[in-house]
């Protein structure tokens, strides 16, 4: 049976195909969900859907990716402003985590169909995972330049990054559960301020 969902789950994505689908996961789950019903959804036939997305798996790669570079994007445009790179690549993951731990198909997901992510977090990165990391290291990069970020090579920094941040927003409703408010984005900034950090002359 179709859920009533809020308001704040309405996609970002104007693609109709990816609305639909949007839409269906939100309703019936990721698992239920097939490209008929994506199709009948949007209002297209299934060889229209096939035109641009092979199968279900790209629709929904699609749709993650889509939702989840918007939120990055939005946090990265909400703290351009801050002076030092390192300022705005430890707010801007801690914002971006904080929305993306909340956001309502990410938890829809997680609600019904947790399994179906597992294999971006042991097995390999997603399209999102790869985007993110490279935003991270030019920062890291543009950070070095600016004498706010300590001597790291960027990749590998952005690689640890992405983890220990995918691991904040898998574990926010434990973070939520056992800590007060805002606890998570607080925590994260605490770590990614420590490891980025140039130490002081007495620390070194």
């Amino acid at each position: 049976m179709a859920v009533d969902h809020p308001a704040e789950a309405a996609p970002t994505v104007t693609d109709p195909v990816l609305r639909a689908a949007y839409e269906c996961v939100m309703d019936i789950g990721l698992r239920r969900t097939t490209l008929a019903d994506v199709a009948r959804r949007a209002g297209v036939s299934r060889m229209t859907v096939y035109r641009s997305y092979p199968d279900l798996g790209a629709i929904v790669s699609a749709l993650l990716t889509a939702e989840l570079l918007a939120l990055i994007g939005d946090a990265a445009r909400e703290t351009a402003a801050l002076p030092s790179a390192r300022e705005r690549v430890v707010e801007a993951t801690a914002l971006a985590v904080e929305r993306v731990a909340r956001h309502p198909l990410f938890r829809r997901i997680l609600d019904l169909d947790p399994e179906l992510l597992l294999p971006l977090i042991v097995d390999r990165l997603g399209s999102t995972q790869r985007a993110a990391i490279a935003e991270l290291s030019d920062l890291i990069e543009e950070g070095q330049r600016d004498g706010s970020i300590r001597p790291v090579e960027p990749h590998e920094a952005a690689v640890f990054m992405q983890i220990a941040a995918q691991a904040f927003v898998f574990g926010a409703r434990v973070v939520d559960a056992e800590l007060p408010a805002p606890a998570l984005a607080d925590g994260l900034r605490r770590l990614f301020e420590g490891y980025l950090r140039v130490p002081a002359r007495d620390d070194a």
